[in-house]
């Protein structure tokens, strides 16, 4: 079992920035791929972005390309979603999820989740 828990979330101005983190425990994080997720009101959970156990492998989203960076510290058990350039858009609760297989991550089924947390831009 994995346990992950987000912290970071907030209001923010649009232009402002936010970091996430994704605290993991139980078994150790460096085996998994790391995703994160959003989900607006009203609309369906949206892939944002992953990061390879290694750190070295990543992928976004189209609309998060450039704005946002994912990284991890495996010694720390922590990944971190830093979010720059924040549009009113990028309003949703942002989850981190965790599982061996990159697809599944991308897909959006991985096997562990977070409770996620909740990030505002004001306009």
């Amino acid at each position: 079992q994995v346990q992950l828990v987000e912290s970071g979330g907030g209001l923010v101005q649009a232009g402002g920035s936010l970091r996430l983190s994704c605290a993991a425990s139980g078994r150790p994080f460096s085996n998994y791929v790391m995703g994160w997720f959003r989900q607006a009101p009203g609309k369906e959970r949206e892939f944002v972005g992953r990061i390879s156990w290694s750190g070295v492998n990543r992928s976004y989203a189209d609309s998060v390309k450039g704005r946002f960076t994912i990284s991890r510290d495996n010694a720390k058990n922590t990944g971190y979603l830093q979010m720059n350039s924040l549009k009113s858009e990028d309003t949703a609760v942002y989850y981190c999820a965790a599982d061996r297989i990159v697809s599944k991550v991308e897909a959006g089924s991985s096997e562990y989740w977070g409770q996620g947390t909740q990030v505002t831009v004001s306009s």
